[in-house]
């Protein structure tokens, strides 16, 4: 499976990664340009539009969440999460996605813990994370979380509760920091700072194994262990989305390339 992934992602292009305000052309420059668009790729946030999002079980995009300098923006309280105004998750609820590569950049205020969702399913009454696998987007040298759980599996893109992000190799708030997540029938690689950092395989005892050792273990959590060793359901597909866990966070540049 990993000759599997090697071969895919040699033959991905890399994408230059734009400021949230871009650069205007100076006098007398000859305008390059633009590159051919790729028709596998999908832009989930241009900068200017929310156009396909919403909460998570709401159908409108909570008023905590707003377009910034052309960043995505949570606004916080420091009330943690199920804060007092409109807050909630949200999800890109246009498409769900299968076999994918999604790309962006993040950065958090001090102390700050948010996460990114992946191949979540929408259930009613039920919280987005039980179904999700989460990549998680955090200060490590601010917030109690990188200290809990085992062997850092809590700090900046490890699988939360689960697999470490190892090297850790994440900036500090207020700087960006650059996330690739891989799915690709079953193998999940998240990459942070150009770096691989965790590679796991989902529909597998090991799986399994990890789930059992979790907090979303069958004995402590069996709503998120079912769905979680099912994760993606019947189709083996979800939504990405992004956590309201009551602290500032922006992102920027998302896009997912379509996986076949």
């Amino acid at each position: 499976m990993k000759k599997i992934f090697k071969t895919v992602a040699c033959a991905m292009a890399c994408a230059v990664i734009a400021s949230c305000g871009g650069n205007a052309q100076k006098a007398g420059e000859t305008k390059a340009e633009a590159p051919e668009k790729d028709a596998n790729t999908i832009v989930l946030f241009d900068g200017t539009s929310l156009d396909g999002w919403r909460g998570y079980n709401k159908d409108h995009v909570p008023s905590r969440w707003t377009i910034e300098d052309g960043c995505l923006k949570f606004s916080g309280s420091g009330g943690g999460e199920a804060q007092t105004g409109e807050g909630g998750d949200i999800i890109y609820a246009a498409q769900k996605f299968k076999n994918f590569e999604l790309e962006l950049e993040w950065k958090v205020s001090k102390g700050g813990n948010s996460g990114i969702f992946y191949l979540a399913q929408e259930i009613p009454g039920k919280p987005i994370y039980i179904s999700a696998p989460e990549c998680q987007v955090l200060d490590n040298e601010n917030h109690p979380d990188a200290r809990l759980g085992k062997d850092g599996n809590r700090q900046s893109s490890s699988l939360y509760d689960m697999i470490p992000a190892k090297p850790q190799n994440s900036k500090p708030a207020g700087e960006w920091n650059k996330v690739k997540i891989l799915v690709y029938k079953g193998t999940v690689v998240h990459y942070q700072n150009d770096e691989p950092v965790v590679e796991y395989h989902l529909w597998t005892p090991q799986w399994t194994e990890m789930l059992q050792a979790s907090k979303f273990s069958e004995e402590k959590w069996p709503d998120a262990f079912a769905l979680l060793n099912n994760c993606g359901g019947e189709n083996r597909e979800g939504y990405i989305g992004f956590q309201d866990h009551g602290d500032d966070v922006w992102f920027r540049n998302i896009k997912v390339k379509i996986l076949e």
